[in-house]
């Protein structure tokens, strides 16, 4: 088992751990010794100092940099506790670690050493800042304040919700004075729009002694709102009573932003794609709209001619007509599936996937003499959400056969290979339209940015499409010039 494994492990069941050390003789000699509150060293230190421990093995995280553990230093320095005790509750909660590592009945000497390692490397500094004074703890506890005041959205309430203390960062976020907060229910800055089912769920976590976190769209004092990620915890008293809770936020206001303009250029990404299917539509409807027209006109013709119209005759235009209603009828019901919304991801031959996105343009093709070349180096399949992905590969093709016939190349062709390695899949689309500019390139896949005149690009089919490849699918895609012209590649994960 490796390090991370075993620290996951320890994430799901902290409370064992927990149990087997403050079980530890040294240990309840040392709270019996100086009538440490068991409760409180529990609830408030013991799961702060096992949080720091897995974040020194994640992050590589410093004693200095975990308030827990520097207030859990503050406390025992409070209590008069010695040094040396102090090395023998530290070297207690190393012991029921590896003890953790027997219950788990895994034999890994590697493994324990590790433990130790991250252990002796990291939690040393507890005994350095503890050797220091009280007076250099509160000096630098001091300036940290200071710091937190000016730059972090922090609040402290009472246990029914009234405001004791705002930092200054809250003050400026939400508009308001100290003064007219403290003292005020937390309700005055909640966004109307915030679901009353939220705040229950928060107050029912942090009610049980647990920390909530959540993001939570705030009100300011001028009616202007703002975003924040938030983290509340519960703080105790000796005796283990919730006495107040503590929130501290992030501004995540410039995020949710952000997501929302993306949202909305997703939204009309498609509006703009619908927009090309309806076209599309028109133009592979065109063709057996005349052939209907034609047979119906045949009839009575035939009638004004002969004097009759034969059974077999009637029977063989109304099969024509039929054929070319079925074939409307198809085609609506693939434009239909198209635009259906994705509910789970498929697993499908990259081979169908091309011949489904290339059948939706079988017409432009054959209007405008485009010829397609299909090299088929991959017989794997791909769990994909597959509207999404046949909505990418229409893309690249159509805006390959848009800048060949702008630029009246005479022989069009759009080159697709597809090959693959151990890992990954590649799907390249490659025109022989002379390429993209140089000074463009690097901005095709900005939202409406278009290389084509107003009238016919909007500029966010590549917006969408990359977003489609890299943040839905977890590919990656990438553009290039050519010799001949523009080539797109496309990697997707085969895992």
């Amino acid at each position: 088992m490796q390090i991370n494994d075993f620290i996951e492990k320890v994430e799901k069941d902290k409370i064992s751990i927990i149990r087997t050390w403050i079980s530890s003789p040294a240990v309840i000699k040392i709270i019996d010794d100086y009538s440490i509150n068991k409760d409180l060293f529990v609830k408030r230190y013991a799961f702060g100092v096992i949080e720091h421990y897995i974040q020194v093995v994640k992050k590589q995280e410093k004693v200095e940099n975990c308030p827990v553990v520097i207030d859990f230093i503050k406390y025992l320095k409070k209590q008069n506790i010695k040094a040396s005790e102090l090395f023998l509750l530290c070297s207690a909660f190393k012991s029921a670690l590896v003890d953790f590592v027997f219950k788990l009945n895994i034999q890994s000497i590697e493994l324990i050493e590790k433990i130790v390692y991250f252990f002796e490397n990291n939690f040393s500094g507890v005994l350095d800042i503890y050797s220091k004074s009280i007076a250099q703890i509160e000096s630098a506890l001091n300036k940290s304040i200071d710091i937190v005041d000016k730059y972090v959205i922090m609040s402290r309430t009472d246990i029914n919700g009234i405001i004791m203390s705002v930092s200054s960062a809250f003050c400026k976020i939400s508009g308001y004075e100290a003064f007219e907060l403290i003292g005020k229910s937390h309700n005055v800055i909640r966004h109307p729009q915030m679901p009353k089912e939220m705040f229950q769920n928060l107050w029912k976590t942090i009610k049980s002694g647990n920390m909530w976190q959540g993001e939570i769209k705030n009100l300011k004092k001028n009616g202007d709102f703002y975003w924040v990620k938030t983290t509340i915890h519960p703080n105790f008293d000796n005796l283990g009573n919730i006495i107040s809770y503590d929130a501290i936020r992030e501004d995540i206001t410039s995020q949710i932003e952000l997501k929302t303009q993306q949202n909305l250029l997703v939204e009309q990404s498609k509006s703009a794609a619908m927009g090309e299917m309806i076209s599309m539509i028109a133009h592979q409807w065109r063709q057996p709209l005349q052939a209907v027209s034609i047979l119906t006109q045949k009839l009575p013709l035939i009638k004004m001619v002969d004097g009759e119209i034969s059974d077999e005759m009637l029977e063989n235009v109304v099969s024509q007509v039929s054929s070319q209603l079925d074939y409307m009828s198809k085609t609506i019901d693939d434009f239909r599936d198209y635009f259906k919304p994705n509910k789970k991801k498929e697993r499908v031959f990259i081979k169908d996937i091309i011949e489904k996105s290339m059948d939706f343009l079988s017409y432009l093709f054959k209007l405008n003499s485009i010829q397609i070349v299909y090299h088929n180096g991959s017989n794997s399949s791909l769990e994909i959400y597959l509207n999404e992905i046949v909505q990418v590969f229409i893309n690249l093709a159509k805006n390959s056969s848009d800048a060949m016939i702008e630029k009246n190349i005479e022989n069009r062709v759009i080159n697709i290979k597809t090959y693959e390695n151990e890992s990954y899949l590649f799907v390249e689309f490659e025109d022989n339209a002379g390429g993209i500019k140089s000074d463009v390139i690097s901005k095709i896949f900005d939202p409406y940015f278009s290389t084509k005149n107003n009238k016919n690009g909007t500029g966010l089919g590549l917006y969408m499409s990359k977003t489609i490849i890299e943040e839905h699918s977890g590919g990656k895609i990438d553009v290039y010039n050519t010799d001949f012209g523009t080539k797109f590649v496309i990697r997707l994960s085969l895992k």
